[in-house]
This record gives structure tokens, C-alpha cells and sequence, in this order.
């Protein structure tokens, strides 16, 4: 490998990769729900609405909609209540994926720089990050409103690289859905697939094969053990 692809980053997705924060979201989407009338939508279908960031999971929380999209009169008080809820109850039922912490701590001992890249707003994943035990084992946090574009826009996995002082080509994304694939690859970006998350609904084990994903793994631990072997 030559010296300019030599890895020497990974980037890690938060809800579905580091942790399953579906619980959490799901309580957070039906209580705004309440707050509009609505019933209450089970929590496997709120997963299916996350990956995009807390405004598209709003219009698809609030329509039980993948497309659904509210009149900017009924986003914005949605919008408020959704974030309400979900500081009142962040962290509160998400876990940590069985292995992360030493999947981290492995990544860690070979030198690579660690970085969380999320769409989750900058309020909400601090804490979480920080009650799990998990901020202290990374480099770099960038989060869904620090930059104009989410994923799958390139842009957060540039600025991850930028952060870490790293070029595109000496990183390597793991995520749990079509949204990283998309944003790593347009960076640039080497990406690994883990199967614990949500990828709206379909199984990962889809995007075998397409352009830019190097790996399909049950987890974390896995994927650390892969470029263990990729990189040795």
C-alpha cells in the first residue's frame, strides 16, 4: 500500500454503528406525536425514519412517511417539540453495541486516529457520547450541524478528514447505511458496513458489491478485526 493510502483514520457513524439509539428516538417522535394528536408509532418503524438527520426524521416521524414532508408552519413548533423530548429522554434507553468499547480501544493501540461522524445535532450527541463513555476514546467529533450538508453529502466526511489531519484516501468510514456509503464515497473514502443498524429499513446485506463498500460485517469488533487483517 503505498504511503499515501496507508490508513491512518476511521470514521465511525453514531446511531446504528456505535450505538442503538432507536429507543430513545422512537419515545422522543411519539411524544411530538402526542403533542400533534397523533398515536403513537412503534419503535421499529421510527428506526426505519432515521439516517438523515433530526429534520427529515421529523417530517418522516410526523407523516409515518419515508418521503413525508409538513408545511414549514407545522415543522417548526414539530420540530421544537421533537427536540424537547429528545433532551428529556437522550441517552436514557440508547446502549452501547456489544463490543464497541473494545473495538475502539483496538482501533486505538494501532494508531489509527478515531473520529464519531454523525447527523445527529451537535446538543444531542455530546451527551450522549459522553454518558456512554465513549467520547474519551475519540479523536474528533463532527456532528450533523456544524456543517451546510449531511450525510449523504460528502461534506462532514471531508470535514472529519480535515479535523484529523488526514487526506480521503488514508481513512475508512464504518456505517450502518447507504447514507455513509454515498457520503464516503464521493469523499473519497474507504467504506466498511456494519449489520447491527437501520439503513431505513433494508438490510445492508443489499449493498454488497456496490462501488466503494469493501466490507459487510456483523459489528464494530468485526470491522476492527477486518482492518487488522486488511492492514497487517
Amino acid at each position: 500500500m503505498a504511503e499515501r493510502d496507508r490508513l491512518l483514520a476511521v470514521l465511525i457513524d453514531l446511531d446504528g454503528t456505535l450505538m442503538d439509539t432507536a429507543p430513545d428516538l422512537a419515545e422522543a417522535a411519539n411524544r411530538m406525536r402526542a403533542d400533534f394528536g397523533l398515536p403513537a408509532l412503534p419503535a421499529a418503524r421510527v428506526a426505519r425514519y432515521v439516517g438523515k438527520g433530526a429534520d427529515v426524521l421529523v417530517h418522516r416521524s410526523l407523516t409515518d412517511r419515508m418521503d413525508g414532508e409538513v408545511a414549514p408552519e407545522r415543522f417548526v413548533p414539530a420540530r421544537a417539540a421533537f427536540d424537547r423530548s429528545y433532551h428529556a429522554v437522550n441517552g436514557r434507553a440508547s446502549v452501547v453495541f456489544e463490543g464497541v468499547p473494545q473495538a475502539l480501544k483496538r482501533m486505538r493501540e494501532r494508531g489509527w486516529q478515531l473520529a464519531c461522524v454523525t447527523n445527529k445535532p451537535q446538543q444531542f450527541t455530546l451527551p450522549l457520547l459522553q454518558g456512554a463513555g465513549l467520547a474519551s476514546l475519540l479523536d474528533a467529533i463532527v456532528c450533523g450541524d456544524e456543517v451546510q450538508h449531511r450525510k449523504p453529502h460528502p461534506q462532514i466526511v471531508l470535514e472529519a478528514c480535515s479535523r484529523l489531519g488526514v487526506a480521503p484516501a488514508q481513512a475508512v468510514m464504518i456505517g450502518d447505511s447507504v447514507n455513509d456509503v454515498l457520503a464516503a464515497r464521493a469523499a473519497g473514502v474507504r467504506v466498511v458496513l456494519v449489520e447491527s443498524g437501520y439503513n431505513e429499513g433494508e438490510s445492508v446485506s443489499s449493498l454488497a458489491g456496490e462501488p466503494g463498500v469493501d466490507a459487510i460485517v456483523p459489528g464494530l469488533i468485526d470491522a476492527a478485526r477486518w482492518l487488522d487483517q486488511m492492514t497487517s
